[in-house]
């Protein structure tokens, strides 16, 4: 069960509240509460979700169960947020204010339940008004939460259904994907945008034995893919001894097109938390691992230590970095806008900005002179971001040829079942809609090349 009595503040304006002697509060009231402020955190604070998780000591201290039932619960809402809003409009005379922003989270998280969720209406209002109740900022607001929800429940998940499917994204995020893609693929994104996503899982060695043993099924890539996704991945058979790693099929992709043989010198450049490292280092090449984030490599080291691979890991800036020796190989898996990874964090189109991908696009190419500087001539680089953008993708490396840097083109029998994802230039173009059959993918732009 989840922990009973106070929790501390949220950060956020949705507080936990102090019980009466009375009140009987589950651990799903929890739950809700802690879903409630970090949503909050995202939508009015502009946190990623996982930083809003970090940050929130009430979440950190329910049970693993709780924990997975209010992110499952901000996830849901989130994925389906744009037809919640039109849903919510279409049963309130007129808007709330600007600052009834406690009220909003509530209303949003309420329908959350009802549309993203499947929860019975009646359950969803009766938690949901409760919890207003309870929050300063949600009391003035209860009667009207309560009636809007009551509508919801009756209809609003139909509504939500017969949406198109752009209405749930932020308009200008479903503008530049029709304008890039063109209107069908945009339609397939953003209909694969509304599942909870499984988990993938890359094994050090013998993947196709620990599918097995996990009950996963192995894709064309070589990755153990569960679906559903389990509530406790660190409960699963051979994670303690880590013989395995969570991380999507699509990220798996750029190293396995690296091909670092174990001869090599090798880089992963912004390396942290490590899931192209890992990947590195089981091939047996020597691997320096490099980010300008110490707690982040934290994450690094923690997972190298738990698989027991080897690695040299440096804290630095790669454009003031200068290595003894060049590599044969480099990695540079960008920072970037995240849009490709919105099966997983839903939140990521409500919190980026228009101008994002072109700012990011300028450090990106900043990022991919200095990679170049790393590479001896003749090694192999690739460039790869878990972005939908173009700015961040052949905006970036159409700069290469200024750095010795010619393109390998990807071939479609390294791909299985990939071919269609490789464009004409010899480029990697994946997308959520991918593998629809499957479960999906991750959105990666991925590109290869010699330096001369």
């Amino acid at each position: 069960m989840g922990r009973h009595g106070p929790m501390p503040k949220a950060m956020t304006g949705i507080s936990e509240p102090t019980p009466s002697p009375n009140a009987n509060f589950t651990a799903s009231d929890y739950a809700r509460r802690a879903a409630a402020r970090l949503l909050f955190a995202v939508l009015e604070e502009n946190q990623s979700l996982e930083e809003a998780m970090s940050a929130d000591k009430g979440f950190a201290k329910l049970e693993t169960r709780d924990r997975a039932f209010a992110r499952a619960l901000v996830g849901a809402t989130l994925r389906w947020l744009g037809a919640i809003d039109g849903v919510l409009a279409n049963f309130m005379e007129k808007p709330l204010a600007p600052g009834a922003r406690e009220a909003r989270t509530l209303l949003r998280l309420g329908a959350g339940q009802i549309i993203g969720l499947g929860t019975p209406g009646h359950a969803a209002v009766h938690a949901t008004v409760a919890l207003a109740k309870s929050a300063p900022g949600g009391r003035p607001f209860a009667g009207l939460i309560n009636a809007v929800l009551r509508k919801v429940a009756t209809s609003g998940k139909a509504l939500a259904d017969a949406m198109p499917a752009g209405e749930r994204l932020p308009r200008q995020i479903w503008t530049r994907w029709r304008a890039t893609y063109g209107d069908a693929t945009a339609v397939a994104i953003a209909q694969a945008l509304s599942t909870p996503p499984p988990l993938d899982l890359t094994a050090k060695e013998n993947p196709a034995e620990w599918a097995q043993k996990l009950g996963a099924v192995m894709l064309p890539n070589g990755s153990m893919r569960l679906d559903p996704a389990p509530a406790d991945v660190l409960a699963l058979e051979g994670w303690a001894e880590g013989a395995f790693w969570v991380q999507d099929a699509a990220a798996s992709i750029p190293v396995k097109l690296l091909a670092p043989k174990a001869s090599e010198r090798v880089a992963d450049l912004c390396a942290a938390p490590g899931g192209k490292s890992l990947q590195i280092a089981a091939s047996g090449a020597k691997l320096v691992a490099i980010d300008a984030s110490a707690e982040r490599l934290d994450r690094l080291r923690e997972n190298l230590a738990r698989t027991g691979l080897p690695a040299e890991i440096i804290t630095g800036d790669i454009e003031r970095w200068t290595p003894p020796e060049l590599f044969d190989a480099v990695l540079l898996d960008a920072p970037c806008t995240a849009t490709g990874t919105v099966r997983r964090h839903p939140e990521v189109v409500w919190i980026r900005r228009p101008e994002d991908a072109g700012t990011m696009g300028n450090v990106q190419r900043r990022m991919l002179a200095a990679a170049a500087k790393l590479l001896r001539p003749g090694g192999r680089l690739v460039y790869a971001v878990c972005s939908l953008e173009p700015e961040e993708g052949p905006g970036v490396v159409a700069s290469a040829a200024q750095h010795s840097l010619t393109p390998d083109p990807i071939r479609g029998d390294e791909l299985p079942n990939l071919e269609h994802a490789i464009t004409p230039e010899g480029f990697l173009r994946l997308l959520p809609s991918h593998w629809a059959d499957k479960g999906g993918l991750d959105g990666f732009f991925v590109a290869r090349f010699v330096k001369g």
